[in-house]
């Protein structure tokens, strides 16, 4: 018999690159973070990674209820406090606080402040929250109308979503530049980047207005997600849906063409969670049976290999677990059983596994320190300590780009990702996943 009291993981996020876990203890919550650190996504205050989880020093008692992860950024709401905080990567005023400064230490949102969120989404560059009264804002990157205000201007501060005024928004879900969500009458409305028909309106096109998904007309979906250009749908009754980019056949149909509009995953049936990576989609179902389909070059698929993966697999290394949460970052996942055990698996440059190292996992690994019976809470609270919180503006931290190459004989004084045009799969999957130890380092351009 489990004692009701004892220490257990409530909530999970992945971002790009980092983790964050919500612990309950019997006098309150406590957020972990680790992984990546260089843009202030951890919240300790510095730059630094972290390859085992630490505790949210600013964070503790707080009474955190949940916890959500964009690329390299992190937010957190109070419930009872009536609270958002947001941290991290700041350019596009993507974290709501008015200015595009990266942050270190969790802040919270005074244009948020007093309203009862009822669902949170982070995407690359931009952020939603559903509150309870059915309303929807947004802020952050708008570049491609992923915001759905009706302009491509990006949001420094939380912006009423009009569009969908009259709606009742309960569910809120972020790509990379689109987004989806669902309202209490079951409908689903997508916006933002379109390219690969992840808008679901048959069309490729963006969209700057939140538009309805087409081919669901008489289903009430309950849930919604995203991956990184891809959207998905689950039902009341378990049927799962998808749609957008399919070049890597994350959309679990068993072939590798683009859908425009939704359509029904028959591989899959009794779904009762999803989660979207970036390239890769994960679903466990009712009886917390998981598979995984899509990109797996870092076993992020969990299934053994590193080989991608085009018909759903069973993730044969939770056999015999009931899964009841499942999370996805880009290139990695996390997910706690019933029994409270916490997993991880995929990539591990950054330590974003938990594991006190940097070697991926192909298969689910578990994560003890935080597993039911072993959570330490003492430990996690001695070892979390203030830091003094620092901005740095992205003018500050990015390496800028010149206007024209170096001459043969220049040396670079930067290094970056190369810049793929937009649509260009092929050169996007071309680009390294981390930069060259012999470059120093600095803030990386995303595609």
């Amino acid at each position: 018999m489990t004692d009701d009291n004892e220490p257990r993981v409530i909530g999970l996020a992945c971002g790009s690159s980092h983790s964050l876990a919500l612990i309950s203890t019997p006098t309150g919550s406590i957020v972990l973070s680790w992984g990546r650190g260089e843009d202030g996504q951890l919240g300790h205050g510095d730059a630094e990674d972290r390859q085992e989880p630490q505790a949210v020093f600013s964070l503790i008692g707080r009474g955190v209820s949940v916890v959500h992860c964009g690329a390299e950024y992190s937010l957190a709401v109070a419930e009872a406090e009536k609270q958002i905080y947001s941290w991290g990567w700041g350019d596009f005023g993507r974290l709501g606080t008015g200015d595009v400064k990266d942050v270190f230490i969790p802040c919270p949102l005074p244009a948020m402040t007093g309203r009862q969120v009822a669902s949170v989404a982070c995407g690359d560059t931009h952020t939603l929250v559903a509150t309870a009264a059915g309303e929807l804002f947004a802020f952050g990157r708008n570049q491609n109308g992923q915001c759905g205000l009706g302009s491509i201007q990006d949001c420094v501060v939380p912006q009423l979503v009009t569009a969908l005024q009259g709606k009742h928004v309960t569910r809120v879900a972020c790509g990379a530049e689109h987004s989806m969500c669902a309202t209490a009458e079951g409908e689903v409305y997508c916006w933002g980047w379109g390219r690969y028909g992840n808008i679901g309106d048959g069309e490729s096109q963006d969209r700057h207005l939140p538009t309805k998904a087409k081919g669901l007309s008489g289903i009430k979906v309950a849930q919604v997600a995203c991956g990184w250009r891809h959207s998905i749908a689950v039902d009341a009754e378990g049927a799962m849906y998808t749609w957008g980019w399919a070049a890597y056949a994350q959309l679990m149909h068993g072939d590798r063409t683009d859908q425009y509009v939704p359509k029904r995953v028959e591989a899959v049936r009794h779904v009762a969670l999803v989660a979207g990576g970036w390239r890769h989609t994960l679903a466990a179902d009712r009886e917390g049976r998981v598979y995984a389909c899509g990109w797996n070059k870092f076993g992020q698929c969990g299934v053994g290999s590193t080989e991608d993966v085009v018909t759903p697999q069973q993730v044969q290394g939770l056999d015999g677990e009931r899964v009841v949460q499942l999370k996805s970052g880009w290139k990695h996942t996390l997910a706690v059983t019933d029994s409270g055990k916490l997993y991880s698996w995929g990539r591990n440059v950054n330590g974003q596994l938990g594991h006190s190292g940097m070697q991926d996992s192909r298969e689910p690994k578990e994560l003890t320190a935080l597993s039911r019976g072993n959570i330490n809470i003492e430990a996690f609270t001695q070892r979390a300590r203030p830091v003094v919180a620092y901005g740095v503006a992205p003018s500050d931290r990015y390496a800028v780009v010149p206007d024209s190459e170096p001459g043969a004989d220049a040396v670079p004084q930067f290094s970056t990702v190369p810049e793929v045009p937009v649509g260009d799969e092929a050169a996007a999957a071309a680009v390294p996943d981390t930069l060259p130890d012999t470059v120093p380092d600095a803030k990386r351009l995303r595609v």
